[in-house]
Order: C-alpha cells, then structure tokens, then sequence
C-alpha cells in the first residue's frame, strides 16, 4: 500500500492446518482505514477460515496480526468485538422466539437493577435501523421467525453496527437481498467507509466487487495471491488471479444443445396461495429458467409443484399423467428432484458424511428386506463423486467441512443417483465462487444432454441468459412473459419482471422483451 494510506488491520504469514489439510499458508494482507478491500477467492481458498483466525473463532498455527500498528491475538469472538473487530455471517444466526431489536442488541439488553428495560430497548433499534436507512424493510418488534432471509440478513448487519466497530467484514451479505435492499447495503457501506471503517468486503459478484471495492486481495489454494487496486483489474484477470485459470467461456457455449424431446412437465393454471394461473411447458433435455425479482412467487410456484405447498387450483401433468402431489416425497417417488434455495437448511444434513447425504434419496433401492447394501452404496456414491467432480478428502467427511460449491455438488449427485425425469434448480449457484459455478454448469448442460429436464430459479441475469433454453418472467406470483434464447436479454427480462400494468406488459411482449 502507499505511505499516504493507514492501515488499520495487518496480518502476516498467518497458517492455519486441520490435520493434513493446510487452509492457510502464510497468508499476508493489509486493510486499510476508509478503504473496501474485496477478499476474493474460490470456495476453499481460506477466506472463511482466515475470518474466523481474525476474530479469534479459530487460533492460527503462526502468524502475526496488528491493529493499528499494535500486535494483537484474539483468543475468542468476544475479545475481537471489544477491539471493534466484527464479521458479518453469510448464515445469519437468529433467535425465532424473540423480537429484531432483541437479536440486534443480543447479549447487551438494555437493563437496571438487573431488569430488563423492553421500551429503550426497541427505541435503540428503531433509532438504529432508521439511521441506516432500512425502516421500510424491517420492524423492531417482527419476531425473529417471521423474518425473511433478506430480513435475517438485515439483523445480522445492525447486529455489528451496534459498537462502531473500526474493521467490519461482510461474508456475501447480498446473497439474500433484494436490489434495493443491495442498495441500501451499499450506501452503508460507503457511509462507513467515509467514516474511516476499514471494511472486507466477501462476495463472488464481480459487479458488486467492482462497484464498491478500492482494492482486490485474492487467496487461492490457501495462499495470497496479491492485492491489486480495482481500477487496474478487468473481470478476466481476476478470474485468472483466482482460479489460475482462463474461464472465457463460463456458460460453456461451446456445449451442443439438445433438440427438447417429449413434454415432461404441463402446467395448466396453477394456483396457490402465492402464485395465480400460471401456465407452463418443460421438455425433456430442455433448460427452463424461472426468472423475476424478488418476490416474484418463483421459489413458491416451484413448492407447490412439489407438494411442499397446497394448490388450490390447476392441473400438473408429469410424464403424460395428472398428477396431485401432497408432499415433496410423492414427487421425488414419481421422479422429480430437488434442489432448494437454501441448501443447508433445507437439503443438507451437514453433520452427517458426504456418503450419507448423496445415499439419502436412494436407500429404497439399496435395501433388501430393511438391509442396506454397503457395497453398492459406496459405488454408487464413489460413481457421482467422481462424475460431479466433488472434492472431499473422503465419503466419510462431514459435508460441513465442504466448500459451497462442493455442498451444491452433493446435493446434485444425491438426485442424479436417483435418476430423475425433471430436476428443479432452485438458485443453484448461491454462494458459489466463479470457478465452481463454471464447473455446475457444465454439470447442468451435461444433464440436459442426457434427457433431463431443467426447471430453474435464478436471480443472476447473466446465468438465467447464458443458460437457459426458455426464461420464463414473473411478477406478483403471475407470468408476466416467456422468451426464447434468442430474444432473451436483462433489459428484456426486467421489462417483463417490472411491468406494472397490462400496457407495460403488453409493450414488453410486442417488442419481444427488448424495449
């Protein structure tokens, strides 16, 4: 860094190894005082784990770290909030049964005389939520279960606010957030970075990294690669500085793409409490994405096909029979797989093995007579560990201990295990970084190749066009269009996912989405 810029957090050669594995490896990295410094890197290349070593979640093997200018060693998190170190989670950690003001300002209540004062306690949140701008999206007294991911997320964020931390860490704090709420994440961020917070900014966006960022420090394999300022970076060469590699092609349109075969999915009308006559196709070999802004009733739509939520009107028809699911597993049985938006708390049993998750949708065709077949279930899971690519250091690793990206992977190889006749992708990418995302999708065209159709929710633009066969647009839980490959574009698919009244929407479709 030059002279003229006070670095205010400095770590040095720091290690971290968990038995055989090195996930650190003399990582060194300054952050500077009224500076967004990105920490980029793939999943796995030691971002989460040196976040942890900086505020005292973990002890570094060697290393040495300073706070301006002051070696210090955090022995705890509560050590490191003190010095005004926080870190904003990806995986919010709310309290369902207590209200927002109650999980911002948790473990410092508001009291006298050791009782708890209920009215300055909501009158600090308010304070605290509308100075930061977020007052139209979040409540002091919502209860915690009633929250939102984005509004989780929101919490999580005030949470660290509360002290005037002098470094603050977001880990992907807009993986969940609306556009505006995106906005109004950004416009606090430079607020505090014109307050001179030094700020670590984690996200595998590349347009919000090069939106908000000063300065890129990328890891990789575990070791820094460098800091560079981001006016001196293209898109490209920090894809090279990450993955080592050129990813020219991430959507791999060098790829053949299937002719569609036999309709496998007809939607006719459907409705439910959050989606109204929605109307549909998906072919066999065909990539459908689901796209809208957020709220758009995608994720919704996509439950009810499930049996995850009742329908209230409208037919399914599923491989040239109607079809009423009651439950997600009516559908798995009749050959629809899953992949949720929210993989660790709704597809993933993260402290079972990487073996146990991939088996868990095929034990009924690996038992005989109540009696699982061992040696066929390594086989089979060995077979999809190896086809998707999943690195673990066992089938017997804990999928905790994976990569985003390699989560995603086994979610995937659970259900290709099984053979299904439609896969639903429901954000398939969240929290993947770029090297990973490349990898799943070619893993998703590959699938197409092989006769399975995709239906996919996305709220990546760029993903939803360099992927899919057929977007189909939503709003207010309606469709609001569908648009071929070829006339498919962002503004066109905006224009359709904002169209406010019949003549937005009719202007959108005669234009054929391009307005």
């Amino acid at each position: 860094m030059t002279e003229d810029v006070q670095v205010a957090l400095r770590m040095t050669a720091v290690s971290k190894r968990f038995g055989p594995v090195r996930a650190l490896r003399e990582v060194s990295v300054e952050f500077a005082s009224g500076e967004v410094t990105a920490l980029m890197g793939e999943n796995g290349a030691g971002k989460s784990t040196l976040l942890k070593v900086l505020i005292g979640a973990l002890a570094p093997d060697e290393g040495d770290i300073e706070l301006d200018g002051e070696p210090v060693r955090f022995t705890d998190p509560t050590s490191s909030r003190a010095a005004g170190v926080r870190v904003v989670a990806q995986e919010p950690e709310i309290i369902p049964h207590v209200s927002v003001a109650e999980n911002i300002f948790v473990g410092a209540l508001p009291s006298r005389r050791r009782l708890f004062r209920r009215g300055e306690l909501v009158e600090r949140a308010g304070e605290l939520i509308r100075r930061h701008g977020f007052a139209q999206v979040l409540h002091p007294e919502t209860l915690g279960s009633r929250l939102t991911p984005a509004q989780r997320q929101l919490v999580e964020i005030l949470r660290a606010l509360t002290d005037e931390p002098r470094v603050l860490a977001f880990d992907e704090p807009t993986s969940s957030l609306s556009d505006n709420e995106v906005d109004l994440l950004f416009d606090l961020i430079r607020r505090l970075r014109a307050d001179g917070v030094a700020v670590i900014y984690v996200s595998h966006r590349m347009k919000e990294v090069f939106a908000l960022a000063d300065r890129v420090a990328v890891l990789r394999d575990g070791a820094s690669v460098g800091t560079r300022p981001v006016t001196e970076l293209t898109e490209g060469e920090l894809i090279r500085m990450m993955v080592g590699r050129d990813l020219s092609s991430l959507y791999h349109d060098e790829l053949p793409r299937p002719t569609p075969g036999d309709v496998v999915l007809d939607v006719r009308g459907l409705s439910s409490a959050d989606v109204e006559d929605v109307t549909f196709q998906v072919r066999a070999g065909e990539i459908v994405a689901l796209a809208g802004l957020v709220g758009a009733g995608r994720s919704e739509l996509v439950k009810a096909l499930v049996g995850a939520e009742p329908v209230t009107g409208g037919t399914v028809e599923f491989l040239g029979e109607t079809r009423r699911f009651n439950s997600p597993g009516d559908a798995v049985r009749a050959g629809i797989g899953l992949a949720p938006e929210e993989r660790k708390a709704e597809a993933l049993f993260l402290q079972r093995s990487v073996r146990d998750n991939i088996a868990a949708a095929i034990y009924d065709q690996l038992r005989r007579f109540r009696v699982v077949n061992r040696r066929l279930e390594k086989e089979t899971v060995a077979k999809y560990l190896d086809r998707l690519r999943v690195r673990t250091p066992n089938m017997e690793f804990a999928v905790a201990g994976l990569s985003g990206g390699n989560q995603q992977k086994v979610v995937l190889a659970r259900w290709l295990a099984r053979n299904p006749a439609l896969l639903i992708l429901d954000e398939p990418t969240r929290g993947v970084d770029v090297g990973a995302k490349s990898e799943i999708y070619a893993i998703i065209h590959e699938l197409a190749a092989s006769g399975i159709a995709i239906l996919m929710v996305s709220s990546e633009l760029p993903e939803v066009l360099g992927l899919a066969d057929r977007v189909i647009v939503m709003q207010n839980g309606r469709i609001t269009g569908e648009l071929a490959r070829k006339e498919a574009t962002e503004e066109g698919i905006l224009a359709l996912a904002m169209a406010d009244d019949l003549s937005d929407l009719v202007v959108g479709m005669a234009d054929g989405g391009k307005q």
